[in-house]
């Protein structure tokens, strides 16, 4: 980076201050702070949630993903397409909640201010882990770009996420959810500079290095001349690949039961909006230009793999894919194109930290300050305490980020917190039966399940070694040839050379590390001649994390063969560890059910294994829940008929008008009865409305219209099309 580029990154900052000052003039209570008196049209609902939906770990996370996966590895961020239409029907629901967050929705539908407190905690673990994860992205972002490891002795990152803590807080802090807002807008713009900043030049920068005038077509040429053909598949992809079809599913499945309890949900989800219209356009659109984006980054990523398969530095991090593209396409051209490009990916993170942040703050001002401390306090106090809640999430943030540093399993890791509290949502919406007690017995069960026993249950027992759950499944190893492209003999070299750099490291711990990053030796050839290409699958642990051979036993765990053949020009050897093993990371409790039922899973696949995780974690939570509610006591009749027929009054334009429907409503429950889709029972759902069918039929077509369009877009150049 130059001086210009500086320029570009201090001209950011001070926009952001000072929108932060502006908007805090006109903060004066919590509705203004925490939802901005919900006072937001089409234009910045739609920007908030593209801005609190777009973290700047998902560009970076596409990087690596698609620089080990190809095209494939879109889905790491692309998953949420499928959950997308579904946001048409969800934005009417925080609307109609009329509450200030989604702690306020548990007490109110459970009469439990304690299980505010426990959304509270829980929102607040996982803001920290999800916000940590853009935090990381940064950092890796940053190294490259700034060409150093280390800024007065300390690694870059211990230097670069404080001081984007900082200034989230400061202006976050400052201006609420209005100063939020309008920096998202202009973050929002900022983000789709991102996504398509890099394309036109690495295209040309592509072009060039043939014998052909450079030009953007001549670019798509090239691209798909440099890399192999599998690396242009959607599902699947190279040896390597990690997204199949039927992971990509179960993932998806996972994000919308889980997307609706994530906390920030009431304010960018709807709940600030003017009206229920505006609620659904913004979260909409706002999520589809997210979708639109995510087809620049995958570009963008492959052209980074065209274009730098002989960098050492990626190979030994792809999470830096982004950084060295950046430096290395647009650094030359002394443009300041560098610096804008890290301010947009500090957009990127920023728009959903701001979002994040005040989301927690009105949860523990809400319900544990005005619940226990102190129920009386003025407006501004309430303020006030908003405030410190926000700086303490995001330095706690900033802790878990500098202690972990790994993207994609961060990531991962803050998918699964929402299991705590899905079920009782899903089914608190709908069904009058479900009660308090029910719930805080589910969330225990969850609790015990899916976080606690997995860690302690292997070190009480000494489970680790213990012979019945050292089973992995069989390894296969398919060996095909195929022509070597450029971008397969680059990648080797820059393999070997990491690979060397790696084993001259002092620190064995760190060697280890580095070498289980840097992957096994990748095929390769001169470009243009046959080249053998194995696929390794299988091999993977089913009760743990992973299993590898106990050193300490007498004798040591060896791959034994189960068959090989030959089918025409394919090969493909099955193998098994056989010997002692020891598992390491938490133990999958849940698949021990697989084993009761007799189901073998030895040859189960990557996606199966994915697959299975889905019953347990998403059902299991369902039916505890539903027999629990048969045989625990129900909620009073008074507080179920206010709250349901709440949910069922349209919100006016005016507060006014609003609140006068709300009375309306509660001196008659049985107002919407005819709307109802089941009169008579228990089971509380409307009748789809017109507006609610073809706006959901629209928003699938557009879905699948952003599929095509990234299948179209990637198959420009393509000899075969």
């Amino acid at each position: 980076m130059n001086s210009i580029d500086f320029v570009m990154l201090a001209l950011y900052f001070v926009a952001m201050f000072v929108i932060g000052f502006l908007a805090m003039k006109n903060t004066k209570t919590q509705s203004d702070y925490f939802l901005g008196g919900r006072s937001f049209g089409k234009l910045l609902q739609t920007f908030a949630a593209f801005g609190a939906g777009t973290g700047a770990h998902e560009p970076v996370m596409v990087g690596r993903a698609i620089w080990t996966s190809g095209l494939s590895g879109v889905w790491s961020a692309m998953q949420w397409m499928f959950v997308t239409p579904i946001y048409w029907i969800t934005a009417v629901w925080y609307r109609r909640m009329r509450h200030l967050t989604l702690g306020d929705w548990f007490v109110e539908r459970y009469e439990s201010r304690a299980m505010g407190v426990a959304f509270t905690i829980y929102a607040l673990v996982f803001y920290m882990a999800f916000l940590s994860t853009m935090l990381t992205a940064i950092a890796k972002f940053a190294v490259p770009l700034l060409g150093v490891e280390t800024i007065a002795g300390l690694p870059v990152s211990h230097v670069i996420v404080p001081a984007l803590a900082i200034t989230v807080v400061v202006y976050g802090v400052l201006g609420g959810l209005t100063a939020a807002y309008w920096t998202d807008l202009v973050q929002g713009l900022l983000i789709i500079v991102l996504s398509v900043l890099l394309i036109p030049f690495g295209l040309w920068a592509l072009s060039a290095q043939g014998d052909q005038t450079p030009s953007l077509s001549g670019g798509f040429a090239a691209l798909h001349a440099q890399l192999p053909a599998d690396f242009f598949s959607l599902f699947g992809g190279p040896a390597s690949g990690e997204f199949p079809m039927l992971y990509v599913l179960c993932f998806s499945l996972l994000s919308l039961v889980g997307i609706v309890v994530q906390p920030h949900f009431i304010a960018t989800g709807g709940g600030s909006a003017k009206t229920e219209y505006e609620a659904r356009f913004g979260l909409v659109v706002g999520n589809y230009l997210k979708r639109l984006c995510t087809i620049g980054w995958a570009l963008t990523s492959l052209l980074a793999l065209a274009l730098l398969a002989n960098s050492t530095e990626i190979a030994m991090d792809p999470d830096r894919a982004w950084g060295v593209a950046a430096r290395e396409i647009l650094g030359p051209l002394n443009m300041g194109l560098v610096g804008l490009m890290f301010a947009c990916l500090l957009a990127a993170m920023m728009s959903s930290a701001d979002a994040y942040m005040l989301v927690s703050s009105a949860l523990v001002v809400r319900n544990v300050y005005a619940a226990y401390i102190d129920p009386n306090a003025s407006e501004a106090r309430y303020v006030w305490v908003g405030r410190v809640t926000g700086m303490i999430l995001v330095f706690g943030a900033t802790i878990v980020s500098l202690v972990y540093t790994s993207v994609w399993d961060q990531f991962k890791l803050a998918m699964e917190f929402p299991i705590l509290f899905a079920a009782p949502f899903w089914l608190g919406l709908f069904w009058r039966r479900v009660n308090t007690w029910a719930v805080w017995l589910t969330i225990g069960f969850s609790l015990l399940l899916f976080f606690i026993l997995p860690f302690v249950l292997p070190e009480m027992l000494a489970l680790r070694k213990h012979e019945a759950f050292q089973q992995s499944t069989v390894i296969e190893t398919v060996t095909t040839t195929r022509t070597a492209t450029p971008a397969d003999f680059s990648r080797h070299e820059a393999w070997v050379t990491a690979k060397q750099q790696i084993d001259q490291l002092p620190d064995s711990e760190v060697k280890n590390k580095k070498l289980k990053d840097l992957g096994k030796e990748p095929s390769f050839a001169e470009p243009g001649q046959p080249m053998q290409v194995t696929t390794v699958t299988g091999g993977r642990a089913i009760y743990w994390q992973s299993v590898k051979p106990d050193s300490a036993a007498k004798e040591p765990a060896r791959k034994v063969i189960l068959s090989e053949e030959t089918q025409g020009e394919r090969t493909i050897r099955r193998e098994r560890w056989e010997g002692e093993m020891i598992g390491e990371g938490p133990l999958n409790i849940d698949f021990l059910i697989y084993a009761a039922l007799g189901v073998d899973l030895s040859e189960a696949s990557k996606a199966t294994l994915e697959a299975l995780r889905l019953p347990t974690r998403l059902a299991l939570p369902f039916l505890v829940l539903i027999g629990l509610s048969y045989v625990t006591p129900r909620n009073r009749r008074e507080a179920l008929d206010r709250y349901y027929v709440k949910m069922k009054t349209p919100v006016a334009k005016d507060a006014t008008t609003d609140a006068e429907e709300l009375q309306i409503s509660y001196s008659n429950p049985k107002r919407f009865e005819h709307l109802r889709m089941f009169p008579g029972t228990e089971w509380e759902m409307l009748r789809p409305t017109r507006l609610d069918v073809v706006g959901f039929v629209v928003c699938a077509a557009v879905a699948a219209f952003i599929i095509w369009l990234l299948v179209l877009m990637s198959s420009i150049g393509s000899t075969s099309t």
